[in-house]
């Protein structure tokens, strides 16, 4: 392995933390508090992002039900407050926890079942635990939901004022990349890639597919837990509707138009699906066209998202190579 081959990986985390350093500055600009909420909204979907993405770009694997995950993360750190008084900070592990046991639960049937199969299945789950949470009577709040009210301290200062709380969902956004991009260039994550290629041959290498699988799934729960718990403690205020199967699609959107497989992917994604609708000064309905117009144009034009797209680009403006060798290139840089 030569040097550049090893600097690349390094650089592209690099590139994320610097954009986390600069995005962590924005409260300097006294931005306004509408911008700070879709900030913190962003960076709570980016977090869950990068766990669909180990479970999408690296496996291979696309789930309809990792808002559903979420979901689990959330109820269970308003439970815990409600009924045994846990903080944020002891919820944080458990909701983890819980969610990764419920994604693990979910993975066992892509042991048997894959493609458009497994991914109706996960999409309704998403429905499923929907129905279960609005049927649940008061201990999840039924359709109404479940409030959640709590101080938020670190180190003595209260967190929940909207600046700190703000700085603190990008310090766990970093967190994330950090762990995501671990887990890429690992050999877990190279296990991960060969799966995604080719199962078969994968397992007659002598992988354990389905131990990895459900490691996968495992990964993104953990993930999706942590997402969740930061959510209901924003918003303060948690519903069934908030984890069903149509916020998964959106969490799909976000890491398709970003670019599964790349660490810059899942940020560039979050960022962009949750502030376009407010540059463009779209109504929810225009926000959806728009929406699926950009995904159609993904899956079309730029398969390995937004920012590999971005990438071949400008690699093919500033490298003087001829576009086959470049496209070349790119195909075996996507493949890896």
């Amino acid at each position: 392995m030569n040097a550049g081959s090893t600097l690349k990986p390094l650089r592209s985390l690099l590139l994320v933390l610097v954009i986390l350093a600069l995005i962590a500055a924005v409260p300097l600009f006294s931005p306004s508090n509408r911008f700070l909420s879709l900030a913190i909204s962003a960076g709570i979907n980016v977090i869950a992002l990068y766990g669909l993405s180990v479970l999408f770009g690296q496996t291979g694997i696309l789930s309809m039900g990792h808002a559903a995950l979420v979901g689990v993360g959330a109820y269970a750190a308003a439970i815990l407050a409600r009924d045994f008084g846990v903080g944020f900070w002891a919820a944080l592990p458990a909701a983890a926890v819980a969610s990764a046991v419920f994604a693990m639960i979910v993975g066992i049937p892509s042991l048997r079942v894959g493609g458009h199969h497994f991914v109706i299945m996960t999409f309704a789950f998403g429905q499923l635990l929907a129905i279960v949470l609005t049927n649940g009577g008061d201990y999840t709040g039924a359709a109404t939901g479940l409030d959640i009210a709590g101080p938020v301290t670190l180190l003595g200062a209260d967190m929940t004022d909207l600046t700190r709380y703000y700085q603190m969902v990008v310090a766990f956004v970093t967190v994330a990349a950090v762990a995501s991009w671990g887990i890429i260039h690992s050999s877990y994550g190279r296990t991960l890639r060969a799966i995604r290629e080719n199962e078969k041959l994968a397992a007659s290498l002598g992988i354990d597919v389905g131990r990895h699988k459900i490691g996968a799934f495992v990964v993104s729960g953990i993930f999706a837990g942590i997402s969740g718990v930061l959510l209901a403690y924003f918003l303060g205020h948690i519903s069934p509707s908030q984890f069903a199967s149509f916020p998964s699609i959106y969490l799909a959107l976000m890491v398709m138009i970003g670019g599964a497989r790349l660490i810059e992917g899942p940020l560039a994604g979050g960022i962009l699906v949750a502030f376009l609708p407010e540059v463009l000064n779209l109504d929810p309905v225009q926000s959806r066209i728009v929406y699926g117009v950009c995904l159609i144009a993904v899956i079309m034009l730029l398969p390995e998202g937004l920012i590999g797209g971005l990438g071949r680009a400008l690699r093919a403006a500033f490298s003087g190579k001829p576009k086959q060798q470049t496209e070349g290139r790119d195909a075996a840089e996507a493949r890896r």
